[in-house]
């Protein structure tokens, strides 16, 4: 053998019966043996456990890809919802059937939007329940909570959007203050 490959596996080589007279060579031969089938399980198990990282990367990789453009979509989705809530139901139906038209085209130009956003993966975040979760929203403001308990969402200003499970973008909420006679809290000193 040479001297890179008595380096390499160590475990492989055979005693020499004739500088060990007491080896029985049978005995050294299947502790080889249990040593090659040793290292082949662990390379097996080593192969499987790559394949499923690779895979789960390969997974990850598809559905997180449009993360940047999905950004620039639900921007674009902001803009649709604050030209639509420009117009009141009340003006609406008191429109022109021509300006009618138009906003129908807007919603339907929405729709379609958020229709393609969730293909992909791409829903909103969820503040229905009325609690306020620092993981999915952005407090901007604390405002007097009309009726709702402290730390509550008061009102969305902006939607937020999840992307698989990860957060594309927080839902920016103001939340109920703790004491609606008290002055806010002044940081400065």
């Amino acid at each position: 053998m040479s001297e890179e490959t008595e380096q390499e596996m160590p475990e492989a080589r055979i005693a020499d019966p004739a500088n060990d007279s007491a080896a029985d060579p049978v005995a050294v031969l299947k502790a080889e043996v249990e040593s090659l089938r040793d290292q082949r399980l662990r390379a097996l198990a080593e192969a499987e456990n790559i394949r499923r990282r690779a895979e789960r990367e390969k997974t990850e990789a598809s559905q997180y890809a449009v993360t940047k453009f999905a950004r620039d979509m639900v921007s674009i989705a902001d803009n649709f919802s604050r030209a639509l809530a420009a117009c009141p139901p009340e003006l609406r139906e008191a429109a022109d059937p021509q300006v009618k038209a138009v906003l129908d085209g807007v919603e339907a130009t929405d729709r379609q939007l958020m229709a393609a956003l969730e293909r992909y993966g791409v829903k909103p975040v969820s503040t229905e329940n009325g609690k306020f979760d620092p993981n999915l929203h952005q407090a901007i403001a604390e405002v007097p909570g009309k009726g709702k308990p402290a730390g509550a969402i008061v009102d969305v200003v902006q939607a937020g959007y999840m992307i698989g499970d990860r957060l594309l973008r927080p839902a920016m909420v103001t939340v109920a203050r703790r004491d609606d006679t008290a002055a806010p809290i002044d940081t400065k000193v």
